[in-house]
Formats: structure tokens, sequence, C-alpha cells
């Protein structure tokens, strides 16, 4: 993945900027990403479990094919309501989620052939991750017009 890419467009995303689509501010929006990618690398860990038929075959779109994300897609779990914020600001949300996207890559330097849980697609390898990432911060980039 490309850090430098994603520090780019973060350094355009602004605290007062509202999103095109959905209800997250820009803050929540980062930290909802810096979780995802915390998942990934098994900072925060979900538990194995057998992706359904429908699962499936949500991964073979989201992976296999050019599709984004559907702006109206609901994260797992979704409490209906934005979560606190773990951070005192945007600056050091952004900040985290950097670092985030660093211990990622060490996490599968050296793991190479690790598969960590996605709470909705099943195990992953780091190449689908690596997709999942990229579609995934595109879609929400793009609710911000930085994408």
């Amino acid at each position: 993945m490309n850090s430098i890419s994603f520090k780019n467009q973060l350094d355009k995303l602004g605290e007062v900027q509202k999103p095109e689509f959905g209800k997250m501010t820009p803050q929540h929006m980062v930290e909802h990403l810096t979780l995802t990618v915390k998942i990934s690398s098994e900072r925060i860990k979900i538990p194995f479990f057998e992706p359904s038929k429908k699962q499936l075959e949500m991964k073979r779109q989201l992976l296999e094919t050019d599709m984004d994300f559907p702006k109206s897609i609901k994260f797992p779990n979704d409490p209906g309501r934005l979560l606190d914020l773990r951070f005192p600001d945007l600056e050091t949300a952004k900040i985290k989620l950097l670092q985030s996207l660093e211990e990622f890559e060490a996490y599968f330097r050296e793991n190479p052939d690790t598969k960590t849980v996605h709470p909705v697609l099943g195990e992953l390898e780091k190449e689908e991750w690596d997709r999942f990432h990229q579609k995934h911060f595109k879609h929400h980039f793009s609710q911000f017009g930085i994408g």
C-alpha cells in the first residue's frame, strides 16, 4: 500500500469539511479507517468465522472486480450513531492512521503467509487486505471529495 499517497490525500482533509454522503465527520472517518487497518494487522482481533455465501460473494466482488464500495454500505455492528471519538483532534487521528498503516506493513513483513480476519469477508491475506484498504480508503476519501 502506498502510505505517501494516503498521507497526501489526508493532508487535504480539514476539520470542518462536510461529507458528500454519510454522517461521519472527517475525524470519525479517519478513526474508522484506523480501526479497520488495526483489524487487518491483528492489533484488534476478530474471532475466526466461516463467511456465508452472501459474504463470500461480497468478498469476490470487492476483491476480484473493479466494483467500488456502495455509498450506502454499513459497517459491521453499526450502532446507528457515530462512535465516540478516541483522539483529541483530527491531526492526532491522522497521525494514528499513518502509524497503523506502518504497523500493517511491518506485521505482514514479519508474517508474510498470515491470514487475518475481516469482520464481514472472513480471512484475508496481505494482498487481499491491500485491495480492500485501497477501495475502503477511496470510498471514504470520496465521501469528503479528496479521493
